[in-house]
């Protein structure tokens, strides 16, 4: 038979996880002419999309406008969705090399990392993930419980997601009801009592993750004003020097807005506020009686010069308390293994190189095996950033077609790969189901004047389209 990738043998690609780079790698697939390829992406849930339906914040409606792109991809006739199959459970990666000639895993980063401080498991102490996804309406979350009626709360870390937690902690119920956020979310947070928010980074403003639309529209919200420490907004000598030599005018720009922040607040009457405070790293979660979360012991750090040239905090031997009835974990994310694929665990990545899935042992790419996005760098920029990221790891899928070194599966066939799912789990979710899925919750927000009222209930998704729970 002749070489995959023509009409006669199109090349079989299964691409695990359908997020936005499991999109990107279909997309770039597609655009190059000189292969005949045909598509399965396979998703552990019945809906598509992975971080911008369950991660992107619910305000933020325009960056799910992405979505028109992955609409477009998935419309194709060489596409097809296997939604609600999870890989490593209802189908394993063997069963995928004996129906495919390469495999891509585009899973992304699912979990925060740790402070690893004590009293990091009392009550009230949460993963900024968890919070992320419940408010989203992530099947898997729906069932948490955040306790909401304490006055104090506490965002550990200063990346874009954090600053996300912060804005829907402070925003008003009638901010929130706008928007697409889960229905018991907007409840809950209905009758928060959460009045104060601190958002703690352990270095300057200069290095902060989050980006400066972000932190800028932290001051443009309805009931909520923004205040930092003037000595902590300040920049430190050495990132003086540092932000001067990069003439980093974004960077700048950021700080002059952390800066506008740090002037005396004027009367308002507005009920809370937002306290962002830099160059402080949690040491302790200090608990009552009962164990539920109430004060964070924190160290104040200085920065240094390493021998590369990066600052990189230090502690010193200034220390204080802040009250916090709820905090959450927003330092870092990490991925989670998938069964019969090597995982570098210190890393929270697929071992690979430059997207070439690599064998533990011999330090040699596994034949056919391939990965994208945050399980492949590591949970690092923008939705946008992972669509050069998968382009580098089709280039290399492509370069070793060209050089023959796929898989050689028993039966390539489309039909094979649709009979095995449809044994193994009959009630997966097409793309046309996931359309039918789509226009009743757009449907449903229309009559509340919001973009769409989400299922958050696998089996609630399932009986909307009429299938019978297995």
């Amino acid at each position: 038979m002749s070489k995959p990738g023509t009409e006669e043998n199109p090349l079989r690609v299964a691409i695990v996880g359908a997020g936005p780079t499991g999109f990107y790698s279909a997309e770039q697939l597609f655009k190059d002419r000189r292969y005949h390829v045909l598509v399965d992406m396979y998703e552990r849930l019945p809906t598509p999309f992975g971080l911008v339906r369950y991660g992107v914040a619910p305000d933020h409606q325009k960056i799910k406008s992405v979505t028109k792109l992955f609409d477009r991809v998935a419309q194709r006739p060489e596409f097809r969705f296997f939604g609600y199959v999870e890989i490593g459970t209802d189908v394993t990666v063997d069963d995928l090399r004996r129906h495919y000639h390469q495999i891509i895993f585009t899973t992304g980063a699912q979990t925060d990392r740790n402070l690893n401080i004590p009293g990091e498991d009392l009550e009230g102490s949460y993963a900024a993930t968890d919070f992320v996804a419940w408010y989203n309406g992530h099947p898997d979350f729906r069932d948490c419980e955040f306790d909401l009626s304490v006055e104090t709360a506490s965002v550990i870390g200063v990346g874009n997601v954090a600053v996300d937690v912060v804005r829907i902690l402070s925003r008003t119920p009638e901010e929130l009801a706008r928007t697409d956020i889960a229905d018991y979310a907007l409840e809950a947070l209905r009758h928060s009592k959460i009045r104060e928010v601190y958002m703690l980074g352990r270095r300057g403003p200069a290095q902060a993750a989050f980006t400066t639309p972000e932190i800028k529209e932290l001051g443009e919200l309805e009931d909520a004003v923004v205040w930092a420490p003037p000595e902590e907004a300040t920049l430190d000598p050495l990132s003086e020097e540092s932000l001067a030599e990069s003439a980093d005018r974004a960077t700048a720009r950021k700080v002059e807005v952390i800066q506008s922040y740090s002037q005396e607040i004027p009367e308002t009457t507005k009920t809370r506020r937002i306290i962002l405070r830099f160059l402080v790293s949690p040491v302790e979660f200090i608990g009552d009686e009962h164990g539920h979360l109430q004060q964070i012991r924190l160290v104040h750090n200085e920065l240094y010069k390493t021998d590369a040239g990066t600052l990189r905090p230090r502690a010193t031997d200034r220390e204080e308390i802040i009250p916090s009835g709820i905090a959450f974990r927003s330092i870092g994310y990490t991925g989670v293994p998938i069964y019969g694929v090597p995982f570098k665990s210190s890393w929270g990545v697929i071992l690979n190189r430059d997207g070439r899935v690599i064998d533990p042992d011999t330090q040699e790419p596994l034949t056919g095996l391939y990965t994208a996005g945050w399980i492949k760098r590591g949970a690092s920029g923008v939705i946008g950033t992972n669509k050069p990221d998968a382009a580098e790891t089709i280039e290399a899928m492509l370069d070793d077609l060209e050089a023959g070194r796929t898989l050689e599966p028993d039966d390539p066939s489309p039909e094979g790969a649709e009979a095995l799912v449809a044994a193994r789990k009959p009630t997966y979710f097409s793309y046309a189901d996931w359309l039918r899925l789509d226009e009743i919750e757009v449907k449903r927000g229309e009559e509340q004047g919001r973009p769409r009222v989400k299922f958050t209930d696998v089996h609630e998704m399932l009986a909307a389209l009429e299938k019978e729970a297995a």
